[in-house]
C-alpha cells in the first residue's frame, strides 16, 4: 500500500465493478474495459470529466463531502464503503510509521481463558493476540501468534474446513474486514508488509485486495467442517475491546439445543483439562510467529 493516491485507486477499482446497465446507462456496444468509463462516472455524479480525472490521478485528493456522496451513489457503495470513501478524501496528517507490538490487557486475557465457548482476541491486522484452548480446538488458526489473513490464504488445513461456496464468502469477508480495520490510514508498515507478502504468494488474495471492498464484520454465522466433530454451524460476535485500538473479542456460540451445541460439548472433551494459554508468549510483532523473518521475508516451512 503506497498511500500516495489511495483515493484514486479506490475510485478506479470501484467503477470497474459497476456495469453500465446497473448505472442506468443505455448499451453502447463492446467495451475494452469492464465497468464504467471515467466520463460516465463524472456525468452521473454531476462533475466535470476533467475534475474526475484529477481525482483518479491524485492531482486533487480532497473532494467536498457533496462530491464524495455523489460518487458513492454512482458507484453503488453501501454505508460502510461510503464512510471509507469519505475517510480517504479527508486531509490528514501523515504519521511516521511506528511498530508497536499489540498487547492484550491481562484482565481481557483472563476473561478469554475462562470462557466456556471458543473465544479469541484479534488485533487491527487480524493477528490472534490471545485465545482460549477451545478456540484452538475449533480451528488451527485460532491460536495465539497466528495471523488470520495469512492462515486463510496460505494454510491448506484452514481451507479444508469450509465448503467451496462458504470458503469464497469467508475469504472475501476477511479481506474486506481488514480494509475496514485499517481505515483510510495507509502509512502502516505492518499492513504494508502483510499485504506485500500475500500479494506475492497468493493470486487469490491479489484479486480480492484489488476490489477494495470494505466491510466490518460484527456478527454472523460460520459453517465449518471440523475433522473431529463434523459439520458445525456456529454464530459469532465481534465486540470492540474498550481502550484497545482496533482489538476485537471474537466469540463463537451455538443455539441452545442445537446439533452444534452438542458438537461443541464434544469438542470440549477433546481439549486437555489443564490446557491454558501460555502467558509467556510475547506479543505479536511483524517478526514474531507470523511466518516472517526479521527482514519481513517468508520463513521456509
Amino acid at each position: 500500500m503506497s498511500g500516495s493516491n489511495e483515493l484514486g485507486a479506490y475510485l478506479r477499482a470501484r467503477r470497474g465493478l459497476v456495469s453500465p446497465q446497473d448505472a442506468g446507462l443505455p448499451p453502447t456496444g463492446r467495451r475494452r474495459v469492464p465497468g464504467l468509463r471515467r466520463e460516465e462516472v463524472a456525468l452521473l455524479a454531476g462533475i466535470s470529466s476533467e475534475y474526475y480525472l484529477r481525482l483518479e490521478q491524485g492531482r486533487d485528493q480532497h473532494p467536498s463531502p457533496q462530491v464524495v456522496d455523489a460518487l458513492a451513489h454512482v458507484l453503488m457503495l453501501d454505508a460502510d464503503a461510503t464512510g471509507h470513501l469519505h475517510g480517504l478524501a479527508q486531509p490528514r496528517r501523515r504519521r511516521a510509521p511506528v511498530r508497536r507490538p499489540e498487547r492484550v490487557a491481562e484482565g481481557t486475557r483472563r476473561l478469554v481463558t475462562g470462557m466456556s465457548t471458543p473465544a479469541f482476541v484479534q488485533g487491527r491486522h487480524l493477528d490472534v493476540l490471545a485465545a482460549n484452548p477451545l478456540a484452538g480446538a475449533l480451528s488451527p488458526h485460532y491460536v495465539e501468534g497466528a495471523n488470520l489473513l495469512r492462515s486463510a490464504f496460505l494454510d491448506p488445513a484452514v481451507r479444508a474446513m469450509y465448503r467451496e461456496s462458504e470458503w469464497e464468502r469467508t475469504i472475501a469477508g476477511t479481506v474486506a474486514s481488514l480494509r475496514a480495520l485499517a481505515g483510510p490510514e495507509t502509512n502502516d508498515a505492518r499492513l504494508t508488509e502483510l499485504v506485500g507478502e500475500l500479494s506475492v504468494r497468493s493470486e487469490e488474495f491479489r484479486r480480492l485486495w484489488a476490489r477494495h471492498d470494505v466491510k466490518p464484520r460484527t456478527s454472523g454465522t460460520s459453517l465449518l467442517l471440523h475433522p473431529q466433530v463434523g459439520p458445525l454451524e456456529l454464530d459469532y460476535e465481534k465486540l470492540a475491546v474498550t481502550g484497545a485500538d482496533g482489538q476485537l473479542l471474537v466469540v463463537y456460540h451455538a443455539a441452545p439445543g442445537s446439533a452444534a451445541e452438542q458438537s461443541l460439548q464434544l469438542l470440549r472433551h477433546l481439549v486437555p483439562s489443564d490446557a491454558t494459554p501460555d502467558p509467556s508468549v510475547s506479543p505479536v510483532t511483524s517478526a514474531s510467529a507470523q511466518g516472517t523473518s526479521e527482514k519481513g521475508l517468508p520463513r521456509d516451512g
